[in-house]
């Protein structure tokens, strides 16, 4: 039967489930509240010529993303092109640099040359987080997650010691690893997960397979055309979009969901799919009686980080700089326990500098560089230009000594910060955070908030904040399973 289903948010799980809901021949209205799309993975451009990427940077996991378009017979190479990064990223280290080669045989001669025994190891390392890939985010990912009888079958039955639930990453790493340079290169992907390497499950692992043997790519032109490609799909199939679109309210009659108010206007449907901050959803826009969480319950959630972003326009080349940077010269422990445990802003930063410029020309004016910054913040901590300003300058003064540019400061002219103020007034994200809930194990599959309203049976949440995570491939898969659980029925 032919559904009227409006999605709330377009984001990456947004425009998933719109275009999903769309094939299955439903009629499918999706409304953001701001005047672009793509959620965190909107882009801006500026007067003077550089168009910054807002949110997502980094392609991994290709295959996952290849499989959304194989869905409507179309393929990512139709929307745009894809080229391998070499190095993948550069990781600066107190007593030296680190070029992570795109080839994996060059990525085994480098650990061999960092630790004896290592290039053996890198290969029993990813062979095992091969599995864990294969299994992960090809089987476990896919559920709706609404018991645990839907992991129940021969071959998650058969592949649960393999895919190391219970034990911890840090551990895990600290198995195939001694060198402190690999440790840490192992690691840091799981930062974004929402913990601590020592509180995060092996399974992870998966992630430096999707990530190092998959290889890092760009998108031509920057993460917004995935955004655009999506958007062209869900149109196609016959989504309508609205832009400026404000959802206020959720409309709650005879115990199901009636409809939306939007911008003042109230509006009928069938089925809700909201892909908006999950608690922002619950708190504001639905009766308190027809929540599926209090105020205690999101308290007690383990959150992945916020961040501090800086977008410049610098209008000089930065010769010594690659299109990733991670500047990793202080202590990984140490970072992650302010983030997750003490909750303040960090002593001693890491931080990411992304340098699209470096691959793509479209992005900067000519012969200027277009720069992210990124650094990991604790979530709910307290935001402000005087604070921002104090890390800018840290950042700039190690991208300085990393670069040689001892007056790099003075070569910026464009100038933009972005923090939890902003992830909050943009995207109602609860506490500011900029990754949604953390993967603990204590927060896995069933133990996330639920894709559906139980008390409701026409409403269903999508996103960061529900199954099966964060991250562009899981948002994807996410908008997948939310549309398909919607209708269903």
């Amino acid at each position: 039967m032919k559904k009227k289903i409006a999605v709330i948010g377009s984001g990456f799980s947004g425009l998933s489930a719109a275009a999903h809901a769309s094939k299955d021949g439903h009629e499918v209205h999706l409304f953001e509240k701001n005047n672009d799309l793509g959620g965190r993975a909107r882009n801006f451009k500026t007067e003077n010529g550089y168009t910054f990427d807002m949110g997502p940077s980094w392609y991994w996991m290709p295959d996952i993303i290849e499989s959304f378009f194989e869905e409507f017979g179309r393929k990512a190479s139709d929307f745009y092109t894809l080229v391998p990064l070499d190095p993948q990223f550069e990781m600066v280290f107190s007593n030296g640099v680190m070029g992570i080669p795109h080839n994996y045989e060059e990525m085994k001669d480098l650990f061999e040359k960092t630790e004896s025994g290592a290039g053996k190891m890198l290969d029993k390392f990813m062979d095992d987080a091969q599995y864990k890939y294969e299994v992960g985010m090809k089987n476990f990912v896919n559920k709706p997650c609404h018991s645990w009888w839907e992991f129940v079958s021969p071959k998650i039955a058969k592949s649960a010691l393999k895919l190391d639930l219970l034990s911890n990453f840090q551990s895990f790493v600290r198995k195939y690893f001694t060198n402190p340079k690999l440790i840490m290169l192992m690691e840091f992907p799981v930062i974004f997960l929402g913990a601590a390497p020592k509180d995060i499950p092996a399974l992870y692992s998966l992630m430096n397979y999707g990530g190092y043997k998959l290889g890092t790519w760009y998108p031509m032109g920057g993460f917004s055309k995935i955004i655009d490609a999506m958007k062209e799909i869900a149109e196609e199939n016959g989504t309508k979009i609205n832009c400026n679109s404000n959802v206020e309210k959720i409309i709650v009659k005879n115990n199901q969901v009636s409809g939306l108010i939007i911008n003042q206007q109230e509006i009928d449907f069938d089925v809700i799919i909201a892909s908006s901050d999950y608690h922002h959803t619950e708190s504001q826009l639905l009766p308190e009686e027809f929540r599926n969480y209090d105020e205690k319950y999101w308290e007690k959630r383990t959150f992945a980080p916020s961040c501090l972003i800086y977008y410049l326009g610098c209008k000089e080349k930065i010769p010594k700089l690659k299109h990733h940077t991670l500047f990793f010269e202080n202590d990984l422990d140490l970072h992650t326990e302010e983030i997750y445990t003490d909750k303040k802003w960090p002593t001693k930063p890491l931080f990411y500098v992304c340098c699209p410029s470096k691959t793509d020309s479209s992005v900067a004016p000519e012969n200027c560089e277009n720069l992210f910054l990124l650094m990991p913040v604790a979530t709910g901590i307290e935001d402000s230009e005087e604070t921002r300003e104090l890390y800018f300058k840290e950042m700039i003064s190690r991208l300085e000594k990393h670069t040689g540019i001892s007056d790099l400061m003075s070569k910026i002219e464009y100038k933009k910060s972005y923090c939890i103020k902003d992830f909050k007034e943009d995207y109602n994200a609860y506490q500011g955070n900029a990754y949604g809930l953390a993967n603990t194990l204590s927060q896995t599959a069933v133990l996330k908030p639920s894709l559906r309203n139980k008390k409701l049976k026409n409403l269903f949440y999508t996103g960061q904040l529900t199954v099966p995570g964060p991250g562009v491939p899981p948002s994807i898969i996410s908008g997948k399973i939310a549309a398909h659980e919607a209708t269903k029925n």
